[in-house]
């Protein structure tokens, strides 16, 4: 479950009506407040008194929460400027039908001449919950098997008890209203998404309905993007509960998908008893009794509430949302339906106006964001002013995430003159301790460090942390098991694994590879970059087997943030210190030797990252020393006159073994009188032909299925994908099979034309040296310019050492594109960021 579970988001669209706050009537004035919205998050609806807000999608609960929260007081303080109120709920009680109109488009002009006085009351209002479901048989699938669950979630947002001026006796009317198209209710089952599209066609084919638009089933696949969406629920007055739906919805989602895949049979009552309980939730709310979905029987509403959410436990703490499930139910369940609110105002003494007033007041709240988020800081005159970002990572729509605030809190008091004081104090720091990245050959400028470091810290959540931790050596030790076999049986390949190509035509299979010992660890240290985009999934980029750096910046960044901001609290933040001791134990499991030493090889100061194979080598208190320093001496390896056992390459592989003192290295090795971390040949394993191929790895050797997602990547070998890559240069990132450090790569939607048609000559010429992948929009992170914050591009570098035992440290490096760039390497003009793996604590 958690490797699924993990990477489905959800979103929201929410309708609002829109009220006069004289009269507290509904009124057709959508349009003013759309000329005030921002159209890529608000629409228009099918009556002008209403207007809907399109959340993005997320993983997390509380970034969706924020989001909404943001999108209410968008709408809202475009309202308070024209005088009029913001209600989500199903319905408003004072409605005067003859002066509302609908929207001014000819669909909807159409649907009044089709369906009359339908169209005239569809004066209400829904929450939509969208859930990520790739394949659309799936989803199809799937909308047939959750019906029967759905129904409490209807209880859950019963807001609906007034329709035009009367106590309706339902808890949710709207639902009344709204099962009033021909094309309402559960959905059947189908076959296939083609036969599920088939039966659509005939219907509109009737002339019964005029479109796609108008299957208005309970959930349904969406005809648009690869989710499948929750449509039964009324608008709910507060933001917790939206969310609460939207967990509990997913989770339900999950657990038939499961089922799905494990070819579990549906429980099916038919159709018949899911729309009694349906009719069942509309009457009663959460103060009746309602139909519980297992046992069919009545039970009272809370606890089939509880029941529900209990029985989907597993899902919910695969996602990280149980506790905050379990706590909005509660909530709700002490604060009962919005339903029963409205009403308790009137028997209070009071007037449907006074009701309006309650959902006006609700509607404008901010539960979600004190209850989860803390207080919501005034970013008018911060650095942060004029911020914006689609995918951010530490602001949404406006609002700092709560884990930033204290951040942020620190760098607004200092302000953007000491921000660049702090900065010349950084410059001057990382010059002491020779802490500097440049690409070779390159001119070095006082002054000028080639990797930038930004001193606005990343966080990782926790919890993200444990499934990059969690997944990472899964993947390394598939790796391992594949670098042996294809050094060694070649099972993988008469298995049909993957074909001999892969390996055979790999830049990095090199004939060194056979010389390793096979009781020897071929990687001792890996380094994978993984990134995360806008909702939240992490998925692997790349892997690095031969040489990875960014060990030792990570942990410097610490040291030169620290020294210039003292200010940032960082308690509840692991300590990178210690790596190093800790990479030195690893890197001596590699050999059984008593007594085992340790060096480390370098190719000199003229190496970019020099700065870290001296400070590591330092802090493990081990020689340091370059190819000309190396000697073999009665078989065994001396490193500037010490013996080593196992040597630490920092170096290229061709340029160690192809120099004076390369064969015999290869012999000390074959031998085992040295242990080459990492060893040679490696390169076979983290080319991006072989990335294609490492989910199907984990599978044949390890019997798992991946923990952490690839991004779909296209072999230009292959004719079939090579025509796919060809039609769609623009939308896709094209790499060279065996480039490193950001060379090479096209990413087509930022190229020019005759960039594009170099690529593909490129790849015409030579396929098999080119692969594609989907453009994965990764999420960004407010970097300081000198005046204010703007967003830039991240990914993380992250590390595995293995030797007797598998470990993780507790470092990490942020990369940092330059603005306006997707390509973070150093190599490339990145720089980067200190990062915050949070523990769990408090911060």
């Amino acid at each position: 479950m958690t490797g699924l579970a993990e990477s489905v988001a959800v979103g929201v669209e929410e309708e609002f009506h829109v009220v006069d706050l004289e009269t507290r009537h509904l009124v057709p004035r959508a349009g003013n407040l759309l000329q005030r919205l921002p159209d890529r998050r608000f629409t228009q609806e099918l009556q002008r008194s209403v207007v809907e807000s399109n959340s993005r999608p997320y993983v997390r609960l509380e970034d969706l929460g924020q989001d909404l929260t943001a999108l209410r007081r968008t709408v809202i303080e475009a309202a308070d400027g024209l005088g009029l109120g913001i209600v989500a709920a199903g319905t408003v009680p004072l409605v005067d039908p003859a002066a509302l109109e609908i929207s001014p488009d000819a669909r909807y002009e159409q649907m009044l001449e089709d369906y009359q006085l339908l169209t005239r009351e569809q004066l209400i209002c829904g929450a939509q919950v969208h859930v990520d479901v790739a394949d659309r048989d799936l989803a199809v699938n799937v909308a047939h098997r959750v019906a029967r669950y759905l129904p409490p979630l209807l209880a859950l947002s019963a807001s609906s008890p007034f329709w035009l001026g009367t106590d309706s006796g339902y808890a949710s009317y709207r639902t009344l209203v709204w099962q009033r198209w021909p094309t309402t209710g559960p959905v059947r089952k189908f076959a296939s998404a083609a036969e599920y599209d088939r039966v659509v066609a005939d219907l509109v084919r009737s002339g019964v309905i005029m479109d796609p638009g108008m299957i208005y089933f309970d959930v349904r696949p969406s005809a648009h993007v690869p989710t499948i969406e929750l449509r039964m629920c009324d608008a709910c007055p507060r933001v917790e509960d939206v969310v609460l739906l939207a967990g509990i919805f997913r989770a339900i989602v999950l657990r038939e998908l499961r089922a799905v895949q494990n070819e579990e049979p549906p429980q099916d009552d038919g159709m018949e008893i899911v729309r009694a309980a349906t009719w069942r939730s509309a009457r009663s709310g959460l103060e009746g009794v309602l139909v519980d979905p297992h046992e069919g029987t009545p039970m009272p509403a809370a606890e089939v509430v509880r029941r529900t959410i209990t029985g989907l436990r597993p899902q919910l703490e695969a996602t990280g949302d149980w506790e905050i499930v379990t706590a909005l139910a509660e909530e709700a369940l002490a604060r009962g339906s919005s339903a029963t609110r409205q009403r308790r105002v009137i028997g209070d003494g009071g007037t449907l106006a006074d009701v309006v007033d309650l959902l006006v007041a609700e509607t404008r709240s901010e539960g979600w964001q004190a209850a989860f988020g803390g207080p919501v800081p005034d970013l008018a005159t911060s650095l942060l002013k004029g911020y914006e970002a689609v995918r951010d990572e530490a602001v949404i729509e406006g609002t700092v995430r709560q884990p930033y605030q204290p951040v942020f809190g620190v760098l607004d008091r200092l302000g953007a003159v000491e921000l660049r004081e702090r900065e010349a104090e950084r410059d001057r720091y990382m010059r002491e301790i020779g802490m500097t990245f440049r690409v070779k050959d390159e001119e070095v400028t006082e002054g000028r460090e080639r990797m930038p470091l930004d001193l606005v810290p990343r966080l990782v959540a926790a919890d993200d942390w444990a499934k990059i931790r969690e997944g990472m050596p899964q993947r390394v030790r598939a790796l391992e098991a594949f670098l042996r076999d294809v050094y060694g049986r070649r099972e993988v390949i008469k298995d049909h694994v993957l074909p001999a190509w892969v390996v055979d035509e790999s830049p990095g299979y090199r004939p060194a590879g056979w010389r390793v010992r096979e009781d020897m660890i071929r990687c001792s240290v890996a380094g994978l970059d993984v990134a995360r985009d806008g909702a939240g999934r992490w998925a692997v980029l790349e892997d690095n087997l031969r040489v990875p750096s960014g060990i030792g910046y990570a942990t410097g960044n610490r040291r030169v943030t620290a020294h210039a901001l003292p200010e940032l609290d960082r308690s509840g933040v692991l300590d990178p210190e210690g790596t190093a001791s800790l990479l030195k134990r690893i890197l001596l499991q590699a050999t059984a030797a008593d007594g085992a030493r340790l060096g480390v090889v370098t190719s000199g100061r003229e190496d970019p990252a020099y700065y870290e194979h001296r400070s590591l080598a330092e802090e493990m208190g081990v020689v340091l020393a370059e190819p000309a320093q190396l000697e073999v001496r009665d078989g065994a390896v001396y490193a500037a006159g010490e013996r080593v056992d196992v040597l630490y390459r920092r170096i290229d592989e061709d340029e160690l073994l192809n120099g004076p003192i390369g064969p015999a290295l290869l012999d000390a090795i074959e031998s085992g009188a040295l242990t080459l971390a990492n060893a040679p040949g490696n390169g076979v394993a983290d080319d991006k032909s072989l990335y294609r191929y490492v989910p199907r790895l984990i599978d044949y050797y390890l019997g798992e299925r991946p923990l952490l997602a690839n991004v779909t990547t296209y072999l230009c070998r292959d004719p079939e994908d090579r025509e796919h890559v060809l039609d769609r240069l623009e939308e896709l990132v094209v790499k060279p099979v065996d480039g490193f450090g950001g060379q090479g790569v096209i990413i087509g939607r930022d190229a020019s034309g005759r960039e594009l048609e170099a690529v593909r000559a490129d790849i015409l010429a030579a396929p098999e040296r080119w692969v594609a992948q989907e453009t994965v929009s990764l999420s960004t992170h407010p970097t300081f310019d000198g005046d204010r914050m703007r967003p830039h591009v991240v990914d993380l570098r992250a590390f595995v050492f293995s030797g007797r035992e598998a470990v993780v440290p507790q470092v990490a490096l942020s990369r940092v594109a330059p603005a306006g760039s997707m390509i973070v390497n150093s190599s490339m003009g990145g720089g980067a960021k200190d990062t915050w793996l949070l523990s769990g604590e408090a911060v």
